[in-house]
């Protein structure tokens, strides 16, 4: 008799407890699809924001790059021609094929610490080189002209007329064909500037885009690394969570 009263309360325990078990696994599904969509959210919160971070780092590299002054090397030749052309002695002549030495020498040592412009700093050195050799050319027909000159004036004093007016055309055509000459050294050096200019940047067009490239790959990297761990941990949620156990006979 007395029995009975108590193996009924434990029905009833086990009943409440029962309860309880399927009010928690009821609530096990949404927290795991709650958990799925935060995690969700997080991934694309994070791409979002590394993406933003590259293209503010690719707008600051810009602004650096458009702030960064532009060397200009081919203004190192086209200096040397016009020394050049003024000069009208050999000694000026010499004076401006050392400032050519001095040049290369200088834009050979910036060619070994910017790369980045390596042929504007090659087209430069060449026509510096040109220059020297020219300098040369200009020094014999200086002395060439001189010559002449003074038979023409020894011709002018002995009232050789018609010799004289020879030589004195004769010195007239050796200067305006000079004179053409190291106008086209201008054109010359101009085209050299130009082709090599254009040269410089199609190469750091194409190095900016590898670079983009492989920038994106490692941001694709990345992304795909953070949603593997995000299945993993959608994994671990969705695995079945054993149900507590109640002793019910304490």
């Amino acid at each position: 008799m007395g029995s009975a009263p108590i193996s009924a309360v434990a029905r009833e325990d086990q009943v409440t407890i029962g309860q309880q078990e399927e009010s928690y696994f009821g609530y096990s599904v949404p927290l795991a699809q709650s958990m799925k969509k935060q995690q969700k959210k997080e991934s694309s919160s994070i791409t979002e924001m590394i993406r933003d971070a590259k293209e503010k780092a690719d707008l600051h590299r810009e602004k650096l790059e458009r702030a960064k002054p532009t060397p200009r090397y081919g203004d190192a030749p086209m200096e040397a021609y016009a020394r050049l052309s003024r000069a009208r002695t050999v000694g000026e002549v010499s004076s401006a094929a050392g400032y050519a030495r001095r040049r290369i020498a200088q834009l050979q040592a910036a060619r070994r610490s910017d790369p980045d412009h390596a042929d504007q700093i090659s087209a430069a050195i060449g026509q510096l080189q040109k220059a020297v050799g020219r300098a040369g050319k200009k020094k014999l027909e200086l002395n060439r002209e001189q010559l002449v000159r003074a038979r023409q004036k020894r011709a002018a004093q002995e009232k050789r007329t018609q010799e004289a007016y020879r030589l004195r055309r004769e010195l007239q055509h050796k200067q305006t064909m000079r004179k053409l000459r190291e106008s086209s050294y201008f054109r010359e050096t101009d085209i050299a500037n130009r082709h090599a200019d254009q040269l410089t940047a199609t190469k750091m067009e194409l190095r900016h885009q590898a670079e983009q490239l492989g920038s994106i790959a490692s941001v694709d990297a990345a992304l795909q690394g953070y949603s593997a761990g995000v299945q993993l941990a959608a994994a671990d949620v969705d695995a079945p969570m054993e149900a507590p156990q109640v002793n019910v006979q304490a």
